[in-house]
């Protein structure tokens, strides 16, 4: 099932042709988006998406998306769904028409998150490392590449996953030149070591995530230790667990990494698990 409603709260067909051919988002991927869980429809971190969405967009100088008819938006949506009780909810925000007035195109769409998607979250996933050709201070140095920003320019994350797919996996890694882990293409990596959790610094031009958020605070509540500290490639080989976490994927193990097993995490991810869901 899908559900379409623009940004004026109008319900759409999303098997109708409703994209300009000449929006520049779809023209050059100008523009940002964000994909949000909903659970029994409630939808999970709405606020630090949101916010997420605003950041994006300031650092492609894209007009401030109005987080009001966002909201709004998201309510029709949710009064209008009528399929399985976890939605993957995705809101866009573009420049607009190429020449337009400057007025962005926006719209949240919601979709049945895919059964690969549901079978990895139980299963886990084996994943590859592939550098993303960056160093770290870059996201400093060059803003204009947009490193930390969730634009719509996603062709070559799924080309990592395409090539992982090649190699016989799942999942991506993305490392610096040097050897530092960064994130997955759309997800946040964490590492656990007994009962401490790590995550790679956004400093390194990654996008700060709000599954990992939420799970380091609940974490926290129950004692556990967390940091945000640079993860070396051949750290994740000696940790107790390796996870890729996304609003969709939620807390996903990878088991195996280029090839090789890594320690058994399955009841960790278990625990995990059940810390994150504690959040709500």
């Amino acid at each position: 099932m899908r559900v379409l409603v623009l940004l004026d709260g109008t319900p759409a067909d999303p098997d109708a042709p409703l994209i300009r051919v000449d929006d520049l988002g779809l023209l050059r991927g100008d523009g940002v988006f964000e994909t949000i869980l909903v659970v029994d429809g409630e939808p999970r971190e709405l606020g630090p998406h949101l916010d997420r969405l605003a950041r994006s967009a300031a650092m492609l100088d894209l007009p401030e998306p109005d987080r009001a008819a966002f909201e709004r938006t998201v309510d029709v949506v949710l009064d209008r769904w009528a399929g399985g009780t976890e939605i993957a909810l995705k809101l866009v925000h573009t420049r607009g028409v190429e020449g337009g007035d400057g007025t962005p195109t926006g719209f949240a769409l919601a979709t049945d998150i895919s059964p690969k998607v549901l079978a990895q979250r139980v299963e886990g996933i084996a994943a590859v490392t592939l550098d993303r050709g960056i160093e770290p201070g870059l996201a400093e140095r060059a803003p204009w590449l947009l490193l930390g920003a969730k634009s719509l320019s996603y062709a070559v994350n799924m080309a990592a996953v395409r090539e992982a797919e090649r190699r016989g996996a799942a999942e991506v890694v993305f490392t610096t030149s040097s050897g530092s882990v960064l994130e997955g293409p759309t997800s946040t990596l964490i590492t656990a070591r007994g009962r401490h959790l790590t995550t790679p610094p956004a400093e390194l031009g990654i996008l700060p995530g709000t599954t990992q958020a939420a799970l380091f605070r609940a974490a926290e509540r129950e004692g556990w230790t967390t940091e945000v500290a640079p993860i070396d490639v051949a750290d994740l080989y000696s940790a107790d667990g390796v996870f890729l976490v996304s609003s969709v994927r939620k807390i996903t193990r990878v088991h195996t990494l280029d090839g090789k097993a890594l320690p058994d995490s399955a009841e960790l991810h278990a625990r995990l698990d059940a810390l994150y869901e504690s959040e709500y």
